[in-house]
């Protein structure tokens, strides 16, 4: 399942590495972080959702501490 974020974050390099952390955990099968428009789409098996988000948000906020997303 492809879904789309609102999320908070500082600078663009922090967006490149999220997006690049994200992209390798299990589970996600593609994360796309924008900067400029300040949203995230991930690509999550559906059956792995809710335990998957938690590790995104998780493994997010250890690059920028005031990592944001709306759920």
């Amino acid at each position: 399942m492809q879904k789309k974020f609102k999320i908070e974050v500082d600078c663009a390099n922090c967006a490149a590495k999220i997006e690049d952390a994200v992209g390798k955990l299990p589970g996600v099968n593609r994360a796309t972080v924008s900067f400029m428009t300040q949203k995230m789409v991930l690509d999550i098996a559906d059956d792995q959702f809710d335990e998957v988000i938690k590790s995104v948000v998780k493994t997010a906020k250890r690059i920028e501490p005031d990592f944001e997303i709306e759920l």
